[in-house]
């Protein structure tokens, strides 16, 4: 179901966009331009950069039975990276929101049955990582 969104006004597909950018072209620098969501954008491109390590060892922990991420396109590894950062790190954002926003957003990057696939990763991975780490935000 493709959904009509104007994606320079889409933060996400911006978040997208900046992190394919930056991870397979690493002499790529990051500029954020005047943006409504500035802040968010770059909170979430930079954030991904620099927590990778953790990133990958809660896909090694949560998905590696289900998948090899590295089977999967660079865009889509892209999209459940920036996805499981803000599970991990944007805890007053809901997770049916983090997950509808990315799946918005990546309608102008996959097609149908690898949107499905990423609703079924990111709905998997959304609970258990948020799950595990509940007690980080209670205290």
């Amino acid at each position: 179901m493709k959904l009509e969104h104007n994606p320079k006004k889409n933060p996400r597909v911006i978040v997208i966009q900046k992190l394919y950018g930056k991870i397979f072209n690493d002499e790529e620098d990051l500029i954020f331009p005047k943006h409504r969501f500035k802040k968010f954008i770059k909170d979430v491109v930079k954030g991904t950069l620099e927590r990778d390590e953790i990133i990958n060892d809660e896909i090694k922990n949560h998905l590696n039975t289900d998948i090899n991420i590295k089977n999967l396109d660079n865009i889509f590894q892209v999209i459940i990276k920036s996805a499981i950062f803000e599970f991990l790190y944007r805890p007053k954002t809901s997770i049916k929101i983090i997950i509808k926003e990315y799946l918005n957003a990546s309608n102008f990057f996959l097609n149908n049955s690898q949107i499905k696939l990423l609703n079924a990763l990111l709905d998997k991975i959304s609970k258990k990582i948020r799950k595990t780490n509940a007690w980080i935000w209670i205290n």
